[in-house]
């Protein structure tokens, strides 16, 4: 099949639009906090407003799909990613935020869901793993970015002198919010996604059954099976931890070692996610060596170990620690995702909408880590949340039982029949 290149390019740029809008909340939290002046655990709400949106839209956006084809679920997702951040950004109030958080959420999920089946048949099905990673690494690299953009601008915009962009974002931004700059910048990136979605000619996708979303049976079907149940808490596990730690780097070398969190915090949770996706490079090797089990069992552990060495170490060695936990957390999504798909014979396209659901837990863990500091008035105690969440991911290293292993070098088997060989001859 013939690849469809500008198609391609453009479910490429779309992984890393997502990503740069999705991966902000972490710098701007402690900025939240403190404009807002709320506690931890109402702040915690806003994470939860975005994931929430994917929790509930996920399967929705499924059946949108099916009914009337990606492009106008494509465009739908990016008109509302637009107005949900216009209306942050013109009206910054709590309440609103959470309004527009999720109505950007829900934008996120459906494009989400939307993207995944154009690039299959966009790149052909003999290339999708291939650009399935390039996907992965441009989201990677996308929420590296987003954070050093967020220092770059708010920093420009506090100059004098500022010019051009910088002066313009200065006039329509209140002084005392100057992070709202982003949310001007994704409603910019959402319109110029919106132009060249129009623009372009995307192919049909036409679904095998694997692959197609079910009717509402199938779905009960599902959530009575306990494997399933016990996947879509592990994908919600991951998630939780995932953006538990992201949200929490900034306020934390704040509040511990009174670090900055426009310039090192935003700096750290930026090595945060460049490690995450540099560890996949690692996990990509073990994977062809070592059983998925084990691998997910090991990062789970060093992730803890990394996470315990953040919180009571140093300056800096949390400098350090906070993007190592980020290295450790970079194969769970893909290792718990395939382990799940594995784990059931059929259905597979109704169970990666249960899986996508589950999304949601990274909205849940961030209120209960804020309750939890707030009660304790320990931001330490608070991500005891985060190592539960870890110890859930590392049981699934020992009670998945999928029907297809990961396929793996055996270089000693090979050895061993090697010298058989030279022992009969």
């Amino acid at each position: 099949m013939k690849t469809n290149t500008v198609a391609v390019i453009l479910v490429l740029v779309t992984f890393f639009a997502i990503s740069f809008i999705t991966n902000i909340m972490g710098p701007i939290f402690p900025a939240l906090v403190k404009d807002f002046d709320i506690s931890l655990a109402l702040a915690g709400f806003l994470p939860f407003s975005f994931f929430a949106a994917y929790g509930i839209m996920s399967i929705p956006a499924g059946l949108l799909v099916d009914k009337y084809s990606e492009k106008p679920v494509l465009v739908s997702a990016f008109v509302l990613s637009a107005i949900g951040s216009l209306l942050f950004a013109l009206v910054p109030s709590f309440l609103m935020a959470m309004a527009s958080l999720f109505c950007i959420g829900t934008g996120m999920a459906m494009l989400q869901v939307a993207i995944n089946p154009l690039l299959r048949v966009s790149a052909g099905k003999e290339n999708f793993a291939f650009y399935s990673v390039l996907a992965q690494l441009l989201f990677g690299a996308a929420a590296t970015v987003s954070p050093l953009v967020y220092s770059g601008l708010v920093k420009g915009m506090s100059e004098s002198n500022s010019t051009g962009v910088m002066a313009l974002l200065s006039d329509i931004v209140p002084s005392n919010m100057t992070w709202l700059s982003m949310y001007w910048l994704f409603a910019l990136v959402s319109v110029v996604m919106l132009v060249l979605i129009f623009l372009i000619k995307l192919p049909r996708v036409e679904r095998n059954e694997a692959e197609s979303v079910g009717a509402l049976a199938v779905y009960l079907e599902l959530f009575q099976n306990k494997t399933v149940i016990l996947f879509f808490i592990g994908i919600a596990a991951y998630v939780g931890t995932e953006q538990g730690v992201a949200n929490a780097i900034s306020l934390f070398l704040e509040r511990y070692h009174g670090l900055d969190p426009l310039t090192v915090g935003a700096s750290t949770v930026s090595d945060f996610w460049l490690m995450l996706t540099l560890g996949c490079f690692l996990g990509l090797a073990l994977l062809k060596v070592l059983d998925s089990r084990l691998v997910l069992k090991l990062f789970s552990a060093g992730a803890a170990i990394s996470l315990t060495c953040a919180l009571f170490g140093s300056a800096n060695v949390a400098l350090i620690a906070f993007p190592l936990v980020g290295f450790f957390l970079s194969i769970m999504w893909s290792v718990i995702f395939s382990l799940a798909l594995n784990s059931l014979a059929e259905h597979h396209g109704s169970f990666a909408g249960i899986l996508c659901t589950g999304i949601v837990g990274g909205g849940l863990a961030s209120p209960l880590v804020g309750l939890l500091a707030d009660f304790s008035g320990d931001l330490r105690v608070g991500m005891v949340v985060v190592y539960l969440t870890i110890a859930y991911i590392f049981a699934i290293g020992f009670w998945a039982k999928p029907l297809v292993n990961n396929k793996t070098i055996n270089l000693f088997k090979k050895e061993t029949k090697a010298s058989a060989s030279v022992a009969n001859s």
